[in-house]
């Protein structure tokens, strides 16, 4: 298994962490980098962690969805 996308990954969380040190204009910058940066993990992340990341946000979708059924 390729390792690549863990580079934007980790460059995405050394923004992240930039972002919340930081209390200027290069935190915009920094947030909309660490965005970018995920995004780009995401899309190089190997088909077995989207299936995961998909089936994880599907099962918390749908708990969501319920317990705001029961609110209304």
């Amino acid at each position: 298994m390729h390792l690549f996308f863990l580079i934007p990954l980790l460059l995405g969380l050394v923004t992240d962490y930039i972002y919340n040190k930081s209390n200027e204009e290069i935190a915009y910058f920094m947030g909309t980098a660490t965005v970018i940066f995920l995004l780009i993990s995401l899309i190089l992340a190997p088909w077995e962690l989207q299936l995961a990341l998909l089936v994880f946000v599907l099962i918390t979708t749908s708990k969501l969805l319920r317990q705001s059924k029961r609110l209304i």
